[in-house]
Order: C-alpha cells, then sequence, then structure tokens
C-alpha cells in the first residue's frame, strides 16, 4: 500500500462532468484540510480553471496525467495513497490505470458498470493487487454502493432479529428522480459494441455469478417480467441497473466468505405506476447525455432515489430497510458516494488486504456510516 503518499486522494478526470462534482464536494465538505487531495486531467490549465471555478483553494494541486501516457498514470500513481478515477467507458480508458495501481501498491476507486471489463481486470491484474498491498475497488458510485451495501444492511438487521442471515434478497427501486449519466450511458454503448465484437461476452452479462471465479451460485429469480409483488402489494418490473448491481451483491457474498449462504438469491426489480420507480431510459437516444455532460445543479438538487430492500427467511419472516439518496443518483448522489468511499478506505480501512474489491465488502459498516453522516445517503430499518 501507498501509505506515505503525498496525497489522500487523486481526484482523476477532474475536468470531466462527475470528476468536477467530485472535486466541488471535497473543496467543500473538507475545507478544513483533513483531507490532502489533488486533481488530476490532461490540461493544468483546465485544471486551474476548474479549482477556481469550484472554489477548491489555490493551494490545491493539479497533477498532469493522460490515459495515453503510462508513464504519467505512473507518476500520478505514485503520489497518492487512492486514486479516485471518473475517467470512463472504463474498458476503453482504463485498464492502463488499473495495471499502474495494481503495480505500485496505490488504492483505485472508480465507477464502472461494465461487468465485461471487470471480470477481465480481475482475471489479469488480482494477484498482482494481493501482492502490492493495492485495493482496486469497482462500481463506487450508485451503481453499487447504495444497493451491495443495502443487502449488507439488511442482512445486518436479520441477524439482530432471526439470529442469522436470510437466504432470500429482494431490492425495490421505490421511487427516484433524476437519470444516467453521460458517463454511463457510454459506457452501456462500449460495452454493446465489445459483445459485438466478441459474442461470447453474452453469457458472462446475463451470468449474476459472472464476477465469482470460480463459484456458480443457485439458479436467481426472474427480475424480467412484470408481476404484482406480494411482499409489496404493488406490480414491479425489470429495472436497468439490475444487471450490474446483482453480479456485485454475489461478489461482495463471495469475497466475504458467503454470509449470506451458497444458495442465496437477490433480484432486484422496480416499482411501477403513479410515483414509483426509474424513468425508462435508452442508450441509443439523442436525449442521452453525451460524456462531459449532465443536468443543472438545480436538478441534482431535486433529484432523489428510494430504494427498499426486503429480506425474507425460509419460514416467511421479513426484515426491511430502506436506502434512501438526497440527490439525483447519475450525478448529484454518485460523486458524494465515490468521494466518501475513497476518503473511508484510505482513513477507516488500514486493515483491508490488496486487491481486487467491491465497496461495501471492503468497508462494511465503516462505509454505511461515511455515508449517512456525510453524503446524505441513509440506511433505515423499516418496520
Amino acid at each position: 500500500m501507498n501509505r506515505n503518499a503525498e496525497f489522500d486522494l487523486v481526484v482523476y478526470g477532474a475536468t470531466g462532468f462527475t470528476g468536477r462534482l467530485v472535486a466541488e464536494y471535497l473543496a467543500e465538505r473538507y475545507r478544513d484540510g483533513s483531507v490532502k487531495w489533488a486533481m488530476a486531467g490532461r490540461s493544468a490549465d483546465k485544471l486551474a480553471a476548474v479549482r477556481d471555478e469550484v472554489g477548491a483553494p489555490k493551494t490545491t494541486a493539479l497533477v498532469v496525467a493522460d490515459v495515453g501516457d503510462v508513464g504519467s498514470l505512473r507518476a500520478m500513481a505514485r503520489r497518492a495513497k487512492a486514486i479516485v478515477t471518473t475517467v470512463g467507458p472504463y474498458q476503453l480508458y482504463g485498464s492502463d490505470l488499473v495495471a499502474v495501481c495494481a503495480d505500485t501498491g496505490t488504492d483505485y476507486l472508480d465507477l464502472t458498470g461494465e461487468p465485461n471489463w471487470m471480470a477481465a481486470m480481475i482475471g489479469q491484474h488480482e494477484t498482482r493487487a494481493k501482492a502490492s498491498g493495492a485495493r482496486i475497488l469497482f462500481s463506487c458510485g450508485f451503481d453499487s454502493i447504495p444497493f451491495e451495501l443495502g443487502v449488507w444492511f439488511v442482512q445486518e438487521l436479520a441477524k439482530q432479529k432471526l439470529g442469522h442471515t436470510v437466504p432470500r434478497v429482494k431490492g425495490r427501486l421505490r421511487a427516484m428522480r433524476g437519470g444516467l449519466s453521460g458517463g454511463t450511458a457510454a459506457s452501456g454503448r462500449a460495452t454493446m459494441a465489445a459483445i459485438q465484437k466478441d459474442p461470447s461476452l453474452m453469457a458472462l452479462m446475463f451470468s449474476p455469478f459472472a464476477l465469482t471465479p470460480g463459484f456458480q451460485g443457485p439458479e436467481q429469480p426472474n427480475g424480467n417480467e412484470k408481476m404484482v409483488d406480494p411482499d409489496l402489494g404493488a406490480e414491479v418490473g425489470p429495472f436497468m441497473m439490475a444487471a450490474i448491481n446483482t453480479k456485485n451483491v454475489h461478489r461482495s457474498n463471495f469475497l466475504m466468505g458467503h454470509p449470506y449462504g451458497k444458495d442465496f438469491q437477490y433480484d432486484e426489480m422496480t416499482v411501477l405506476g403513479p410515483g414509483g420507480g426509474a424513468p425508462e431510459f435508452s442508450l441509443d437516444t439523442a436525449n442521452t447525455p453525451q460524456p462531459g455532460e449532465g443536468p443543472s445543479k438545480k436538478e441534482r438538487d431535486e433529484g432523489f432515489y428510494d430504494v427498499l430492500f426486503i429480506g425474507i427467511d425460509k419460514d416467511g419472516r421479513t426484515v426491511r430497510c430502506a436506502v434512501k439518496g438526497d440527490r439525483d443518483p447519475g450525478y448529484g448522489s454518485t460523486s458524494k458516494i465515490l468521494a466518501e468511499a475513497g476518503i473511508c478506505l484510505v482513513k477507516d480501512c488500514a486493515d483491508v488486504p490488496g486487491g481486487i474489491w467491491v465497496p461495501g465488502a471492503a468497508m462494511k459498516g465503516k462505509l454505511v456510516d461515511r455515508l449517512n453522516a456525510n453524503a446524505g445517503v441513509t440506511f433505515t430499518e423499516e418496520s
């Protein structure tokens, strides 16, 4: 691990839309200097302009690094305990940085929802990350931290209330305002292009256990058909983020040694009807934001989400919790979650060994506490 590095965090991609929001959050929330952070990107002039626009101190360090120059990535990584990167699609622009961080022992956090790329990175770099002490954390935004930690939290409730974890959890998006980020849409397009080049990736995309090498769990509930959910008394339908979130939840269980059981079943759906669930999205529409674009501050501030998790025991008893975010999921909430995940990893989790992790499995309740305290993401029991 890069414990003696100059910076706690380097925000790579700080001149992009989401990276700028991460920098703005750090400038506002950690003005006291308790987190030593820097901004990184391709252009020193653009970095300086964004630093001034977001109100960061003039003393905020600026680091020039470019995905096309591995030497610059290595120099950046050596100065940081953790790199927080918003430069995606990661299958196009992230592979060299993962390799550099795994090699230098630098922690790495991103926002990827690209399981084909994640599976490749696990295969290529997990052994090296374990040796160097680098903690590589994928999916540190709306996909998939509220979902992965929502399952962890409801399982902790099950242990308290029922005396053990439960073999079945449902995730149900009850309400949301706000949309996909341009980066998420671009990642989806890149993934579809990768599948067209290599059709064998399609099986990986459909497998809930694509990120659990050597482990294949039981058949999972089908979340692709509309139905009335008896535990909600409401109609539910497919949720587009389920394809990545379910994989991360199963990897979380896998990395922790299967505390939810090897027969664990999990699905995600969205509540349908007036005021419920998620709006429809398409990756092909002209209305999809491009990378670097996004909603106004007013739209971000008025956004929110509300996800219910229902843990179901073998005898039918249930426990429930809600995970709620106070900003739009794709930008306002994601930028705060990513920043706090990076801080939590560096400040609170020195005991977590190197390897390729999912954030909930690595940080568990420590990250729940940070998100509750700082990021406007709440985890609460429901009766």
